[in-house]
């Protein structure tokens, strides 16, 4: 059975459903949160509540091991940074069409909002691409599999995930070696040791580990790990080199959700600049 189109609601329903758990005027740069933001049973969240019922049952550690050898990098072609934007761009709403920014001007909104700030170059090139993992959606991956707060699999589930109740349809919670606070993991070992919910993090990390900066690829593999960089949850698997880049993900967090407007960047006038600093970090071409 094929996936249903991808829907851009359900995309835009998740983003606000995330600023309304972590309002801008409430943003810790520590990841405190404050539990007068979590709660999740206002009225209107009910497309969101659906899409984590299934995210959290189907986004087994199985799952999540069989996408990575699925989606190893190479084996869906190769583009270069620029050509993955306008790929993506690809992806319209077609609900409404005439009313949705394009992904290039999304993208373009987060990296300005960054570099305005003047944050240093690699900074703002994370800004700029940190969501291509994104064209999963365009190789057939259903919704669930693309966004929404990422979480460790092959362990206990935390009940600071969003919505952890929908965890109980999950099959590995029947799995003893899954079941426990540190499932496959130890203590401290690390989060490069830990395997989080499959998802456009992970995809993109894959594709650009090799050339970014260490600070950068934290910020793309954890912008949507909620549970750990705003919740605090998980700390027992991770390692003190890990809390000490979580400060860059967190600084990057605040750009991730609220840059956005609907005042569209012009791409033609960007695109000299944010070429050339493509060309700094990346080769003409990645495998995707």
């Amino acid at each position: 059975m094929s996936n249903p189109p991808y829907d851009l609601a359900l995309e835009e329903a998740w983003e606000q459903d995330l600023k309304r758990r972590y309002p801008e005027t409430d943003y810790d740069p520590n990841g405190k949160a404050k539990e007068a933001f979590r709660n999740y049973d206002e009225p209107g969240r009910d497309t969101v509540r659906e899409f984590y019922r299934i995210n959290h049952e189907h986004q087994t550690y199985a799952f999540v091991l069989g996408k990575k050898a699925e989606f190893r990098p190479g084996a869906h072609g190769r583009r270069s940074i620029w050509e993955s934007m306008e790929f993506l761009n690809t992806l319209v709403d077609d609900s409404d069409p005439d009313t949705e920014m394009s992904q290039i001007q999304h993208l373009l909104q987060t990296a300005e909002g960054i570099r305005k700030d003047g944050h240093p170059d690699w900074f703002i090139l994370t800004g700029l691409i940190h969501d291509l993992g994104k064209v999963l959606c365009l190789h057939g991956e259903p919704q669930w599999a693309v966004v929404g707060d990422t979480f460790p699999v092959g362990c206990a589930f935390s009940d600071k995930v969003v919505y952890p109740e929908y965890f109980a349809a999950n099959p590995d919670i029947h799995c003893p070696e899954y079941s426990t606070e540190y499932g496959v993991y130890g203590p401290g070992c690390g989060l490069d040791q830990v395997h989080l919910s499959w998802g456009h993090d992970e995809y993109l990390f894959q594709v650009v580990k090799d050339f970014l900066p260490e600070e950068a690829l934290y910020m793309i593999r954890y912008h949507s790990f909620y549970a750990a960089h705003r919740e605090r949850a998980y700390d027992h698997l991770m390692n003190d080199h890990d809390r000490a880049q979580f400060h860059w993900v967190r600084a990057f967090n605040p750009y991730d959700l609220y840059t956005k407007s609907d005042a569209p960047p012009n791409v033609e006038a960007l695109r000299p600049y944010y070429e050339e600093l493509i060309g700094r970090y990346f080769p003409a071409e990645l495998d995707w």
